[in-house]
């Protein structure tokens, strides 16, 4: 055999080898479960963005920024429940199993997740598998409502049941995606097979549709001091939301991670009436992706008490939007009146039922966690008052 013909065989094998694994890799990653469902769901809703032209989207966007909201007086903090998911009006999110249909789409970020149809139709994200993120946004997101700032609602749920979603989605996506396999694969799973997920979260976006520009994602912390308080959230309120961010570690918090949104019914105007901002992507918060407790716990609030200065620079991230600030005595006021409410057993519920202490950073005390939260508290709510110029310290020219 000439060596051309043999390189030939041998490109032949090669191939038909690689085919062959690709393929027994494909059904192994089809999921196992069997259900046959009586009631079809429902097609997608569509996405609930505040769409405009965007010759028109930086104007709408800017004057959205100015006017928007951070925080809400909430019911009484003391009375809220920690342990508990949100409220869920339809049902679709109660019960031991939650049960939706996959959709297919590209695969962002680092943490395995994957979106997903309820029976209704409403597409809510589900995170799954073994990150601590699921963990710290599910407290976070409990701790943040509790005092009256947004944040999407996160549930605990024990089982997705998650039709048309291969064994682990989003780490098959994207091998599919380097084999050019994706499209082939998912077309080829019944509508009957699904695949379980113990003990994920599933996230339900804060109402309101979200004011978007071709030219910015989300919003930077540093655009707060855009906000007229005439208009919009006052210094007080956002001094609060830094200090609670502070308060829970909040470090990644890049422009994606935080999100500006529209209240309202859309009209005839693209002009949004009710804007609120909000933290969108609370993963990496309580110190859980960077030594958890021992992380979080030496995360200091003040940077210099007697200035009420604070600033995320020691953090992992280097800060990220979030510049150096010094913070309102109003400011501090209003997070402390909230956070005297709090009491141990609503803290440790929180710790204890979102599992954070069973997770790999967690260190499995609860009562550390119940100390460590409470020793922030402290050191917002005791000790002078802020310097009355800290406030026009950080004015900006409006």
């Amino acid at each position: 055999m000439s060596r051309r013909n043999a390189a030939r065989v041998c490109a032949i094998v090669v191939a038909g080898a690689c085919a062959a694994v690709a393929v027994a890799g494909a059904a192994w990653l089809l999921p196992l479960g069997r259900e046959t469902r009586q009631t079809p769901f429902a097609g997608p809703r569509k996405d609930s963005r505040w769409a405009v032209d965007d010759s028109r989207a930086p104007v709408v966007r800017e004057l959205a920024l100015r006017q928007a909201r951070v925080w809400a007086p909430p019911p009484d903090p003391s009375t809220a429940d920690l342990a508990a998911n949100p409220r869920d009006s339809d049902g679709n999110l109660s019960g031991d199993v939650v049960r939706c249909r996959y959709l297919d789409g590209p695969h962002e970020g680092t943490t395995p997740k994957f979106d997903c149809v309820l029976p209704n139709g409403e597409i809510v994200k589900v995170k799954y598998g073994s990150t601590t993120e699921i963990q710290g946004e599910l407290a976070a997101s409990r701790f943040l409502t509790a005092l009256g700032f947004g944040a999407d609602r996160m549930f605990l749920v024990h089982h997705v049941r998650c039709f048309g979603c291969l064994r682990s989605p989003y780490y098959a996506a994207r091998l599919l995606d380097s084999l050019h396999l994706r499209e082939a694969v998912q077309s080829h799973v019944p509508d009957d097979r699904y695949s379980d997920f113990e003990w994920a979260a599933v996230e339900r976006r804060f109402e309101g549709r979200e004011i978007v520009s071709y030219d910015r994602q989300g919003w930077g912390w540093w655009e707060l001091d855009r906000i007229d308080p005439s208009r919009g959230a006052n210094w007080a309120e956002r001094d609060a939301l830094r200090l609670a961010s502070m308060v829970i570690a909040h470090s990644d918090n890049k422009p994606s991670n935080q999100r500006l949104v529209c209240e309202t019914v859309r009209d005839a105007s693209d002009i949004c009436p009710r804007p609120f901002a909000l933290i969108h992507d609370l993963g990496d918060t309580f110190g859980l992706n960077n030594g958890g407790l021992a992380q979080w716990k030496k995360a200091r609030i003040w940077k210099n008490r007697e200035r009420c200065a604070v600033i995320m620079r020691e953090f992992p991230d280097d800060s990220a939007t979030f510049p150096e600030r010094y913070i309102s005595e109003e400011g501090r006021q209003l997070l402390a009146r909230e956070l005297r409410t709090l009491n141990d057993a609503q803290i440790e519920a929180l710790f204890v039922s979102t599992r954070i202490t069973r997770s790999a950073s967690g260190n499995g005390n609860a009562d550390a966690w119940v100390q460590t939260m409470r020793d922030k508290i402290h050191e917002i709510v005791d000790g002078p008052p802020c310097p009355e110029t800290a406030a026009l310290a950080a004015s900006p020219a409006l």
